[in-house]
């Protein structure tokens, strides 16, 4: 039976949900209430991690899961982007009270963030946009964080979030950027520049191999010597690694048995929309997006039969 209340819930655990929960009872020293729709996610999160279990509550009820939680309550949502958000938070706010805090973690259009922020508007609930960005990995030791909602929201936050985030010369890597949808807005922004990074890693590489006639290995000793340099990045490092890689099997190059494909979870392209809508040019990050495009195009041509 849990007796203390929870400083806030975590609800959707899926990978960065999961590594969100965790991040908070580690390095937060939180009480973090757990919900998922297959309950058994928030109680295996619990067993798998014995260190922290006194830290993490897990509810089988909806119900439940909210009134484990100290008021005024703080929600994380981390759930797959649409649909699954509006009904989420139509399942909660009847169950919250003036001053609860529901934030939407997730990879969410800003403009569907501002819409629901306008829902929250005179209710006394409070509606956050947040953009997490590092990954699985940021996500359980330190992401770097982008707020967007009230003034009042944020101060109320800053001392849960401060502690999760990664940290630059000692400074978490976390700000309020503006109201409604702005954390989420230059989430998007962030990865659209960083669809447009990879672009061009992967075009240095085509170039160096198919210009100048060099192996994956001695590319990636190239993206090595970068990384030590002015270009130095974890894009540059992790692409230095892939390259040095082999197949177990052929002793040949892991990243020519690599389906050249990628998929997108739309980020990227709506910034790319955004970029056209205010008359701004963006023409690394559009040729990133098509690009994208281009390579998930791998269905055999249609025969016409006449």
């Amino acid at each position: 039976m849990q007796t203390t209340k929870a400083d806030l819930g975590v609800l959707g655990l899926g990978v960065m949900g999961a590594m969100l929960a965790l991040n908070f009872a580690d390095n937060g020293k939180f009480n973090v209430g757990l919900f998922n729709r297959t309950v058994e996610k928030a109680t295996r999160l619990k067993t798998d991690n014995p260190d922290l279990a006194e830290r993490l509550h897990p509810s089988e009820t909806l119900e439940d899961f909210v009134a484990s939680l100290a008021t005024p309550r703080v929600i994380v949502l981390m759930l797959s982007a649409g649909s699954a958000v509006d009904e989420q938070i139509a399942q909660l706010q009847p169950l919250l009270e003036d001053g609860d805090i529901v934030i939407d973690a997730g990879n969410a259009d800003f403009n569907d963030t501002r819409r629901r922020n306008a829902l929250y508007d005179g209710t006394g609930l409070h509606f956050v946009g947040m953009g997490v960005s590092g990954g699985e990995s940021g996500a359980r030791h330190g992401p770097s964080i982008m707020v967007g909602g009230s003034a009042e929201a944020w101060t109320r936050l800053k001392p849960l979030l401060e502690p999760i985030a990664a940290k630059y010369d000692g400074s978490p890597c976390i700000d309020w950027l503006g109201t409604d949808g702005a954390g989420h807005f230059v989430k998007t922004i962030h990865n659209g520049i960083e669809y447009a990074d990879m672009q061009m890693i992967a075009e240095i590489y085509a170039i160096l191999r198919d210009g100048a006639g060099q192996g994956a290995g001695d590319i990636g000793a190239v993206f090595a010597d970068w990384n030590t340099r002015g270009l130095s990045s974890y894009l540059i490092e992790i692409t230095a690694s892939v390259l040095k890689e082999v197949d177990a099997e052929t002793g040949k190059p892991l990243v020519d048995f690599i389906v050249d494909e990628a998929g997108q979870k739309g980020t990227g392209r709506w910034s790319v929309i955004e970029a056209q809508k205010l008359g701004i040019g963006a023409t690394a990050l559009e040729a990133a997006v098509a690009a994208r495009c281009v390579s998930a195009a791998r269905a055999p041509p249609r025969r016409w039969h006449l």
